[in-house]
C-alpha cells in the first residue's frame, strides 16, 4: 500500500502535536499547516478539531480530539487505505502478562498497542482485521513467555487465525527491557514456523516464579502473590494487577 501525506491542520497546538506524534510513531509522511492553509497536491487526508472540519464542509478532513487521537489516526489510514487493498496485513505479539501488539501493512507500520490479557489481544486483531481491508493475513507470535505464547496460539487457532512462532532472541536486539511495542513490530516483520495444531498451556515452575517475583516488583515489595494466583497469570487468565489485588484482599483478613 502507498500511504500519500496525512496533514495536521489544525490552529490547536496541543492536538497538532498529539497527531504528529502518533503519525511520526506509525512511519507516516506527515506535515503541519496552518488552519486556513491550502492543502498540497500529495494530501490524502487532513486531521483537525471536529469544529475545524465541519467548519471546512471538506470530506477529506477527519476530527479529531485530545481522547480520540489514536482511533482519529486509525480512521485516516483506513481512509487513505481504500484506495488499494492491503496484501498482506500482519500482526506481531509480544507475549507476557500484558502482551504487546503491532500491526503492519505490506511493510508499514499501522499501529501498536498493550493489552492486559489473551482475549483482549485477540479481539483487538480481529477488530482491526474487519476495518482494515487485505488479502492475507498472518499472527506471529514471539516464543518467549512461552505459556502465554502458546495460549495466544491456541485462541488464534479457535478463531481460524493463520498463526507463526517467531524467535524471539532475534527482535530484541538493541532494546531496553519492557519495549513491548517495538519487540512487537519486529516480530511482526520476521518470518515464522507455522503453528497448526493446539499447544500446550502448561505454566512452568520458573514461570510461576518469575510471575511471583514480578509482583512482588510490582507491588513495591507489599506482596507476593500465591502459586495458584501465579499459574492463572501464567497462562493470562489473569492480569497481575488483579492478581496482586486478590492477594492484598487476602492479607487484610
Amino acid at each position: 500500500m502507498s500511504v500519500g501525506k496525512v496533514i495536521v491542520r489544525t490552529s490547536d497546538f496541543r492536538l497538532a502535536y498529539r497527531l504528529l506524534a502518533g503519525l511520526k510513531a506509525r512511519h507516516v509522511r506527515c506535515a503541519h499547516l496552518e488552519k486556513d492553509a491550502p492543502l498540497p497536491p500529495s494530501a490524502l487526508v487532513w486531521l483537525a478539531t471536529p469544529e475545524e472540519v465541519e467548519a471546512a464542509a471538506d470530506p477529506l478532513g477527519i476530527g479529531a480530539t485530545l481522547e480520540s487521537v489514536e482511533s482519529a489516526i486509525d480512521r485516516a489510514l483506513r481512509f487513505v487505505a481504500k484506495g488499494g487493498i492491503i496484501k498482506q496485513l500482519t500482526f506481531g505479539i509480544d507475549p507476557g502478562p500484558r502482551p504487546g501488539l503491532a500491526w503492519v501493512g505490506d511493510g508499514r507500520i499501522l499501529g501498536t498497542a498493550q493489552f492486559e490479557s489473551v482475549d483482549a489481544t485477540i479481539d483487538r486483531i480481529c477488530s482491526l482485521s474487519n476495518d482494515i481491508g487485505h488479502t492475507s493475513l498472518t499472527v506471529r507470535i514471539g516464543d518467549g513467555s512461552r505459556t502465554i505464547s502458546n495460549r495466544l496460539a491456541n485462541v488464534c487457532l479457535a478463531r481460524g487465525l493463520r498463526v507463526e512462532r517467531v524467535d524471539e532472541r532475534r527482535t530484541s536486539r538493541g532494546l531496553q527491557r519492557n519495549q513491548h511495542h517495538a519487540s512487537a513490530a519486529r516480530i511482526a516483520q520476521m518470518n515464522g514456523e507455522v503453528i497448526t495444531h493446539k499447544q500446550p498451556v502448561v505454566p512452568t515452575s520458573g514461570e510461576v516464579r518469575e510471575v511471583q517475583r514480578l509482583s512482588r516488583r510490582m507491588s513495591n515489595g507489599r506482596v507476593t502473590i500465591s502459586q495458584r494466583l501465579a499459574q492463572a497469570v501464567a497462562v493470562g487468565r489473569l492480569s497481575m494487577e488483579e492478581a496482586i489485588g486478590r492477594q492484598l484482599q487476602r492479607v487484610s483478613y
